[in-house]
């Protein structure tokens, strides 16, 4: 199979876990990859810790560190609100060049709960991809299926087309493809290489779509995705990056971070290897 296997450290969030915890967690379970918050990595640093220990500990256990979850907001049409969101930005893209992080999420925040132009939101995410840049890293255009704009993969591949910047790269999510259309279409429209990450998870039956929320994700498998067609579609086009494991579900967390990561891996690869 073309994919590897990256752990998005929401999926283990545990009280007291640090992050260089988490790196040895998603290593002795297998993973190939790992995907931190932000914030968790501002935690670490405030308690004392640096970011080269982080990087460090990753490069011991061979585990690539390849994307950072961060929320500025970049593409908010208030101009001083813009202004401090790009500032969180390049901090972002800065501690992502320390770890030797390709990658920095850029998902709709600040405009998730009100509808906006999108021509516009392909302008200020050109001024996003010249800032990121900078710092050599490439932010990953998402859609959250949740948003009033931004809110699916055909508003992603509008603003990716229209800002005017070549080798944009996107995240896609599975829960946010149901949650934002209702269907699994649209990979095929991607194109080779124009695929940074997919977040992989899991839907129930019940709640619904209009109800569903991050917190009922399942694991792959455990629920309604159809993966004979995901995986198919995602080998035509030619992905061969990471699938990284997200998930928010505090049935999960309560068995512990070694169970999840162990029992997350070993479901995602049954569902993508057969």
């Amino acid at each position: 199979m073309p994919f590897s296997y990256c752990l998005n450290t929401s999926t283990i969030r545990a009280e007291g876990l640090s992050i260089l915890d988490a790196i040895d967690t998603a290593a002795d379970a297998g993973w190939d990859g790992i995907e931190p918050w932000v914030q968790e990595l501002d935690d670490w640093v405030a308690a004392g810790g640096t970011l080269q220990q982080v990087r460090d500990r990753a490069r011991e256990r061979d585990l690539a560190i390849v994307n950072l979850i961060g929320f500025p907001e970049w593409a908010v049409p208030e101009d001083d609100r813009r202004a401090r969101g790009l500032e969180e930005a390049n901090r972002c893209f800065e501690i992502a060049r320390e770890l030797g992080c390709p990658h920095v999420a850029a998902p709709p925040s600040g405009i998730q709960d009100r509808r906006v132009e999108l021509r516009p939101v392909a302008e200020r995410y050109a001024a996003l991809v010249d800032l990121a840049a900078e710092s050599g890293v490439t932010p990953l255009l998402e859609f959250w299926g949740i948003a009033q704009t931004l809110g699916t993969a055909g508003e992603m591949l509008l603003v990716a087309a229209e800002c005017g910047r070549p080798g944009v790269l996107m995240l896609a999510d599975i829960y946010h493809m149901y949650k934002g259309s209702g269907h699994h279409f649209g990979f095929e429209h991607f194109g080779r290489g124009r695929l940074g990450l997919v977040h992989v998870n899991d839907y129930p039956a019940t709640p619904g779509r209009s109800e569903v929320t991050d917190a009922d994700r399942v694991y792959p498998g455990d629920g309604l995705a159809p993966w004979p067609r995901i995986t198919a579609t995602l080998e035509a086009i030619g992905y061969d990056g990471m699938l990284s494991l997200e998930l928010f579900n505090e049935g999960y967390r309560a068995r512990g971070p070694e169970a999840v990561a162990r029992e997350g891996l070993e479901k995602l690869k049954r569902c993508v290897e057969g």
